[in-house]
């Protein structure tokens, strides 16, 4: 049986484990309709192991299969928003009054992020007829995070209940080969204190996913700060009990214990390096989102001040409302135009792969000896940074 050797070379070479090799290899075995992985690691030593092999440019990079941690999938149809946050949440809220988010939504964001080749997705969900759907559909990763929206501490009690009994059902209904339940308090500032404390312990005693949007704007930190602000003016009577903590988002979860379920942190725009410190320390995982960012004018991503910490780090699209597509890989095409030199390519691969299943509470998958050729993703990131489409890939 006549065996065919490739060393197929990239920007980023990662198995899963440790750091990407950085213009790395793969050598992969062909035989017949078999193909398999043999070696991962420096093109040197492939080339010394293997001198007969031949030898091909695969681009940005190899890996497993990276994952979108951050999506609303039920905004899908909504029309894509490049203005300010407010006028975003003014877009949003227009939308569902309309009828536009549900399940027909839903449908139409999973297929996507299913064509854009991710391993797992991470969806906020809205509506239990969505819930439900998600849940019954097969051969699905991630995880359907219940949102909870109760600002009014006078609520917390009753909405907590609810919410138990919600996730009760929703658990019921999981699958063996599908998504998992977990938690979404919206933000720091749409969630009552004493809520946020009950959902955050019900989490940790259950096992169940936390996910919470924080930090993502300016006037985010002004309504935490100083209780004024666009925010405050949008919002209006919602944020009637709302009083400012004069601390970061971020330092207000931690003053509330919040940070020790080790929640999946979304945007994390505009920290500090104090809160930095406080997320690392918990364990918790910061999404970055750089178009929906980009596209609302909320500011930059400190990249190089979570990698100097050694703050885990993973990517979303957020939703088609703020983002051109759901395909990850341009999420992190676009943090490489952003961050330039701060963020080298191994990074980017490392946080969209590694980041990204542990924002889910999910193991890494390996590639190593052994391991079928057809496990290894591709990426479509060009030299030029442009995204080949899902439908396009090779």
């Amino acid at each position: 049986m006549a065996l065919t050797r490739t060393r197929r070379r990239a920007r980023a070479v990662y198995g899963g484990l440790g750091h990407p090799v950085e213009d790395g290899v793969m050598v992969v075995q062909e035989a017949a309709d078999d193909a398999v992985v043999l070696y991962v690691g420096s093109d040197d030593e492939a080339a010394r192991r293997w001198p007969d092999a031949g030898a091909r440019d695969d681009g940005f990079a190899l890996s497993p299969a990276p994952v979108n941690a951050h999506v609303h999938l039920d905004l899908s149809t909504m029309a894509y928003v490049e203005d300010t946050y407010e006028a975003f949440v003014r877009a949003v809220l227009a939308h569902g009054r309309a009828g536009g988010r549900g399940l027909e939504a839903a449908k139409a964001g999973l297929a996507e992020v299913r064509r854009s080749g991710v391993a797992a997705f991470g969806d906020v969900v809205a509506d239990a007829e969505v819930m439900h759907w998600l849940l019954e559909q097969p051969n699905l990763s991630g995880v359907a995070y219940w949102e909870v929206i109760a600002p009014d501490p006078a609520d917390a009690d009753r909405v907590f209940d609810e919410v138990v009994e919600a996730l009760r059902a929703f658990r019921a209904r999981q699958r063996p080969d599908g998504l998992r339940v977990g938690l979404s308090p919206h933000a720091p500032h749409t969630v009552s204190a004493p809520l946020l404390r009950k959902l955050a312990q019900l989490a940790q005693a259950n096992d169940l996913p936390l996910q919470i949007h924080v930090a993502e704007s300016p006037s985010e930190v002004r309504l935490h700060r100083s209780g004024d602000g666009p925010l405050r003016e949008l919002m209006g009577d919602l944020l009637g009990a709302f009083r400012p903590s004069g601390r970061t988002p971020v330092g207000y979860l931690a003053s509330l214990g919040v940070l020790e379920a080790a929640p999946t942190l979304v945007h994390g725009v505009h920290v500090d390096e104090a809160d930095v410190g406080r997320i690392e320390r918990s364990g918790s995982v910061v999404v970055h989102c750089p178009r929906s960012n980009a596209a609302l004018g909320t500011g930059r991503f400190p990249w190089e001040t979570y990698a100097a910490h050694g703050a885990t780090v993973a990517f979303g699209t957020d939703s088609r409302g703020s983002s051109p597509s759901l395909d990850v890989q341009a999420e992190v095409a676009a943090a490489q135009a952003l961050h330039g030199d701060r963020a080298h390519v191994g990074g980017l691969v490392r946080a969209a792969v590694k980041g990204g299943y542990r924002a889910l509470g999910m193991a890494t998958p390996r590639i190593t000896r052994g391991t079928p050729a057809s496990a290894v993703a591709t990426w479509r990131i060009a030299a030029d940074g442009t995204v080949v489409p899902p439908s396009s890939a090779i």
